[in-house]
């Protein structure tokens, strides 16, 4: 995939790079794998608005996600590459020999009319979902299984992947998109492969009206807000905030928010790096 640029014929279009649709292959989604999806406009049950700058945006449905896998043994010929609004990596359509279809997070490089397989028997390639205990090591992967049978969370948005490391025992030393080393048990489950879109990153939506398309709405600088709204708001004049923080006093930039006796500590090798 290639980023388009756009010549400045209006002030929209100036900065405006997107990525080339080139490996979308279909329009239309499988009407059988949609679901509604409800817009709440950063309002919980009582009106109140607790998340700001969200609302409005195009409408949407959601694309129910095959993120286990767990049709096992069973080939699968991918129908289609497609679009999906509600994350930034490509979705696959498989269309499975007993009849039945998913939707899985396509990896970068898979065609269509290719086959894919889950379990222990499919092999270490592209589209495949295996064990940890079955991948080679160095393998990149991605939607990898935090614990065994819950589906895929780790390495799923647009160009991310993991790397198996190592085999210790009952785990696997994976090397996270963060930089992070950590254990995870073999019996997990993961794609081979990276995710699809990695140009993502490089987007520039070029004006505003573009982000309010995907219900955004625009954020207010603390800098800009009275001390009453923001603990980086006030002063004379074009004051700077002081220490960078958050809306409720917490600070940025180096402040450790992780709990430190947290259980899972103990499976953490190397921290991410800063």
């Amino acid at each position: 995939m290639a980023i388009k640029k756009f010549k400045p014929v209006t002030p929209g279009s100036r900065f405006k790079e997107i990525v080339v649709n080139a490996d979308i292959t279909k329009s239309q989604p499988e009407k059988s794998l949609l679901a509604p999806k409800k817009k709440s406009g950063g309002r919980n049950n009582s009106g109140k608005m607790t998340m700001r700058y969200i609302g409005g945006g195009h409408k949407q449905r959601y694309r129910i996600i095959d993120f286990k896998r767990d049709k096992q043994d069973i080939p699968a010929k991918v129908v289609s590459v497609e679009y999906d609004p509600n994350r930034t990596g490509r979705i696959a359509l498989l269309n499975y020999v007993d009849g039945e279809k998913r939707y899985i997070i396509a990896p970068h490089g898979l065609k269509v009319g290719q086959t894919v397989m889950a379990g222990r028997k499919a092999a270490p390639e592209v589209g495949n979902a295996l064990y940890l205990s079955d991948i080679p090591l160095g393998t990149i992967i991605h939607n990898i299984e935090l614990r065994p049978g819950e589906g895929g969370s780790i390495a799923r948005g647009a160009g991310s992947y993991a790397q198996l490391t190592a085999r210790e025992g009952k785990y696997a030393v994976l090397r996270m998109p963060s930089g992070e080393m950590r254990m995870i048990l073999v019996t997990c489950m993961a794609s081979v492969g990276s995710v699809s879109n990695p140009d993502h990153s490089l987007e520039s939506h070029g004006k505003a009206g573009r982000k309010r398309w995907l219900g955004r709405r625009s954020r207010t600088r603390p800098v800009a807000m009275n001390p009453v709204d923001h603990p980086m708001g006030g002063g004379e004049g074009r004051a700077s905030g002081g220490h960078p923080r958050s809306r409720k006093g917490i600070p940025a930039k180096g402040y450790k928010t992780r709990y430190p006796k947290k259980a899972s500590n103990k499976y953490i090798i190397e921290r991410r790096k800063k």
